[in-house]
């Protein structure tokens, strides 16, 4: 009962309002709409409430399990993201280049799982942030702002499809081109910084 009363005592307005902009920033799930919109036109679709259940509880458990996880493999935090970065790198050059670099399973038409909620929605980007928040926030406040960038995570899934209709081709160019530089941009910044991490531990 002690324990339950100081996990929510620890509970601050503004460090939920940090996270979850935090998490907002890196998840990006409005920026993958138009990956979203590709696959669905591959006949690959994506299922939200799948997408969004599976995706929240990968966080929340790797939250609560991945450094211990991560040690057991003997993987550091800061090499789990350089090859997080080096993922992001490549899904980058794909919206850019108008390229296919990752092949297409035949006889994986679901795109829920892969490339959905992993890497783009529960990918190394997020659970990596998740197990730096850990050392900074009270639990409560990371939860809360977790459940509120799950539940966008929902809202903006199921509403693809009626944002097609308003969204002309060109328009979705522009935005897998903007979007694309974006994550070029923190796939660099992820591998970089974790690197020098890596080689300052070496």
């Amino acid at each position: 009962m002690q324990s339950l009363v100081q996990f929510f005592s620890e509970f601050s307005f503004l460090d939920v309002f940090s996270i979850t902009i935090m998490l907002f920033t890196v998840v990006d799930v409005l920026g993958s709409t138009p990956i979203v919109a590709a696959l669905n036109d591959r006949g690959r679709p994506v299922s939200p409430v799948r997408a969004t259940v599976i995706s929240g509880a990968i966080m929340v458990a790797f939250y609560y399990g991945g450094q211990a996880l991560l040690h057991i493999f003997n993987v550091e935090i800061a090499a789990f993201a350089v090859g997080g970065g080096m993922l992001l790198f490549f899904m980058a050059l794909e919206l850019l280049l108008d390229i296919t670099i990752f092949q297409d399973a035949p006889d994986i038409k679901d795109a829920t799982i892969v490339p959905m909620v992993f890497p783009l929605l529960a990918g190394p980007a997020v659970l990596t942030m998740l197990l730096s928040l850990k050392s900074q926030y009270a639990d409560i406040n990371i939860m809360i702002g977790l459940a509120l960038n799950i539940g966008w995570i929902f809202f903006v899934l199921t509403a693809v499809d009626r944002l097609q209709k308003y969204l002309t081709p060109k328009v979705l160019f522009i935005m897998r081109k903007f979007f694309g530089i974006i994550l070029l941009a923190i796939s660099i910044e992820m591998f970089l910084s974790n690197l020098l991490k890596c080689i300052g531990k070496g």
